[in-house]
């Protein structure tokens, strides 16, 4: 018997990872989702250098946690990678284009106009499909002796495309909550204006996403459905959250409609996962069938341990340094 649980203690830090990934890089995405949406290009130059500070470091979760998955279940790998092959083309397709915007939109002159599509496209494309995979998770997966047997379209149905849908509301939402935070003016003006809507937005495809879950999986209806349970907190607390951005919406708060907003997304993400736990590749595999060797497990364990802490430090130091607001025209003061 062995002395711990690993495939317990991995499934939380990838867990981990994958919500630090969805809070940090999902505001400057929820950014591009906006840009063609800003009221001028002083305004897009601003809500550019709002994130150009963090948004690589942003990604180190997704590196992060796409490595810790490949180390720690690599039979998710081996299932997720052909059933999901051309939603996660499309996630790292866009994810490139965003990143060669940032570094090319502020040299160009007579394309400017070019890289601003290329970011905001590329944004837009990057949260549907995250959503989209999100969604294919919810549903689960054909599989045969732990191999997909499914089609390469079998992610896109009618359901991954409104969680695709439910993804860039929501990070929308996010970005513009950050960009009351971190400017002022009329900036921060037209991003208050656009709260509210986004909010309604938000709920009204989260509450169809979450009155249509149950019925695309048995298993998640028999989960919330088989009696009064304490899982039911976290539908509440995404109320209470959803209430708290209004409220400070209306109040003229700066910080609290962000902070609310990634507590918004927080028990959204619970709800996924104990709406699917211990699955990993649902409807059949386990977090304990997919583990790799219990010594693969702990070697890699004790090399993450170190990382993780690193990672964390860069990333709030980032933060301190500019945390300030952004002023048109000036960056960061």
């Amino acid at each position: 018997m062995q002395p711990f649980d690993l495939a317990l203690i991995w499934a939380f830090i990838i867990g981990f990872g994958v919500i630090m990934y969805v809070l940090m890089d999902g505001f400057d995405l929820g950014v591009g989702i906006l840009f063609p949406f800003a009221p001028d290009e002083e305004a897009r130059d601003t809500m550019m250098n709002s994130v150009a500070p963090v948004w690589d470091g942003n990604e180190t979760w997704l590196v992060l946690g796409g490595a810790g998955l490949l180390a720690a279940f690599p039979l998710v790998y081996s299932i997720l990678l052909p059933a999901l092959y051309i939603g996660v083309f499309l996630l790292l397709a866009g994810l490139i284009f965003r990143g060669v915007a940032f570094e090319f939109r502020f040299k160009a002159r007579t394309s400017k106009y070019l890289w601003n599509w290329a970011f905001a496209g590329g944004s837009t494309i990057a949260a549907f499909a995250q959503g989209a995979v999100v969604g294919s998770y919810i549903q689960g997966f054909e599989t045969a002796n732990g191999v997909y047997v499914g089609g390469a379209l079998d992610w896109l149905t009618p359901f991954t495309v409104v969680t695709g849908l439910g993804m860039l509301a929501g990070y929308a939402l996010l970005g513009v909550t950050w960009l009351i935070l971190k400017t002022e003016g009329e900036l921060q003006a037209w991003a208050y204006k656009l709260a509210t809507p986004l909010l309604l937005a938000v709920l009204v495809i989260f509450g169809v996403i979450s009155l249509w879950t149950p019925f695309v999986d048995e298993q998640v209806l028999e989960r919330w459905f088989s009696g009064i349970s304490i899982i039911w907190v976290l539908p509440l607390l995404t109320l209470l959250f959803a209430w708290q951005i209004w409220r400070s919406v209306r109040n003229r708060s700066e910080a609290m409609p962000f902070v609310a907003t990634m507590g918004l997304f927080i028990s959204t993400y619970l709800s996924l996962l104990v709406s699917r736990w211990p699955y990993v590749v649902p409807p059949n595999y386990t977090l304990w069938d997919a583990a790799s060797a219990y010594n693969s497990q702990l070697f890699l364990l004790l090399g993450l341990l170190f990382v993780i802490p690193i990672v964390l430090v860069y990333t709030a130091w980032t933060y301190w340094v500019f945390r300030g607001k952004v002023k048109a025209g000036a960056g960061y003061h």
